[in-house]
């Protein structure tokens, strides 16, 4: 996927192309030279799905990143990052997608937690969990889901209360990623007592390892356990770790959402042209590419990332401010295309495609199955379709009980 002059200036602004050039050279040499020796197997590991490959060798590498200088390369020098453009963090998830390097563990903490410290935490908090996330001495998790609040995140009813200098948290949250393995979780909870939807919610730092809290996995379709419940029961945090005033939750929970579905969907997008190519080599390898509904099916698929990358490109230009709809423009867009290309797969494998060891899916069977929840998770279609409608085309508000 090549990048145009405009596609870059709509990403970065005005820019030097030569030190743009020289910066994709540094990552590309730094990222053959690295990805070798103990690294050497890492490559094309983990991500959605398959987050259970080879962990403590990921989170090695990512330890190994930190040290050189490789994570949160858009922070501000003080807090050890780089000030990298717009651009070149679009260069470094690009060139780090080209690559085949492994998926990142540290993912939530340097792209959700971290940004949202930098833009609304208080120099305490930056001071005591900014420097955690770059080295990845601190893993996180997201507490937004409940049972009854999957993609309503205004519905939610865990609770907070303080108690002396210490808030008490109660309640259930639900497909948590890497909770099992994480730290520390930033969790939506209700402070105030009586208030409903987006009132009385508040955005609490809370330490994972501690015995308030259960966290308990969740088998899905393909056999692994990435997600997992967690059970609060009386858990506590220090009153100070509150992201954001009390009360002001909903306001900070939305700029976390945002960073989610930043620069990094560009690397996302590489990924997802690698999938691509390879059921266009199996369809080719097994002669469904001699079928025209699947050649033309795979000829949309590959529009569809163009236009995945449009939007991406264009939504740059915001310099990170949403409309309340780019974001879930961009999920929609994304979830969709993801999801057919599971579906994609299956039609290139035909009838072989529905044996299955239970032990021992192929990728092609693994990647049909987790796609079916790339349309629920991170804000379910038609929640990202009603944020649309009621906050960007100002259309009535549709019914709820």
């Amino acid at each position: 996927m090549q990048t145009s002059e405009s596609d870059t200036v709509a990403a970065g602004g005005r820019f030097s192309a030569t030190q743009d050039a020289q910066f994709a050279a540094e990552v590309r040499e730094w990222l053959a030279e690295n990805l070798n020796g103990e690294f050497r197997d890492l490559r094309g590991l983990g991500g959605p799905g398959r987050e259970h490959e080879a962990f403590d060798e990921r989170l090695a590498w990512d330890r190994h990143l930190a040290a050189a200088g490789w994570t949160c390369l858009g922070w501000p020098t003080e807090y050890g990052g780089r000030e990298a453009t717009v651009r070149q963090q679009v260069i470094f998830h690009e060139e780090y997608a080209k690559a085949n390097a492994p998926a990142r563990v540290s993912h939530v903490g340097e792209e959700l937690l971290g940004p949202t410290v930098l833009a609304f935490g208080t120099q305490a908090q930056k001071d005591r969990f900014l420097p955690g996330i770059r080295t990845v001495s601190e893993l996180w998790c997201q507490g937004y889901s409940e049972p009854g609040a999957g993609s309503d995140l205004a519905a939610i009813t865990t609770a907070a209360h303080l108690d002396g200098d210490e808030w008490s948290i109660n309640g259930q949250k639900i497909w948590t990623s890497l909770a099992h393995v994480a730290d520390w979780c930033f969790v939506i909870a209700r402070t105030e007592r009586g208030s409903t939807r987006h009132k009385g919610l508040s955005y609490l730092l809370v330490p994972m390892k501690q015995p308030g809290i259960d966290v308990r996995p969740i088998i899905q379709l393909t056999g692994t356990s990435e997600f997992n419940e967690v059970f609060f029961d009386n858990a506590r945090t220090a009153a100070d770790l509150v992201i954001g005033a009390p009360g002001d939750g909903w306001r900070i929970a939305m700029g976390t959402l945002t960073f989610e579905r930043g620069i990094s969907t560009l690397g996302q997008q590489i990924r997802f042209a690698r999938e691509l190519a390879d059921v266009e080599a199996l369809a080719r390898r097994t002669g469904a590419a001699d079928d025209p509904l699947i050649a033309d099916r795979i000829d949309r698929a590959w529009v569809g990332l163009r236009v995945l990358r449009a939007h991406a490109i264009r939504t740059m230009e915001g310099a990170g401010v949403d409309d309340g709809g780019q974001a879930s423009v961009a999920k929609l867009l994304w979830a969709n295309w993801h999801r057919g290309l599971g579906e994609l797969a299956m039609a290139v494998l035909g009838p072989s495609g529905l044996v299955a060891d239970a032990d021992d899916l192929n990728e092609w069977q693994r990647l049909y199955l987790f796609t079916r929840a790339d349309t629920i998770y991170g804000g379910s279609n038609e929640v990202q379709r009603n944020i649309i409608a009621e906050r960007v085309l100002g259309l009535p508000r549709e019914a709820r009980p």
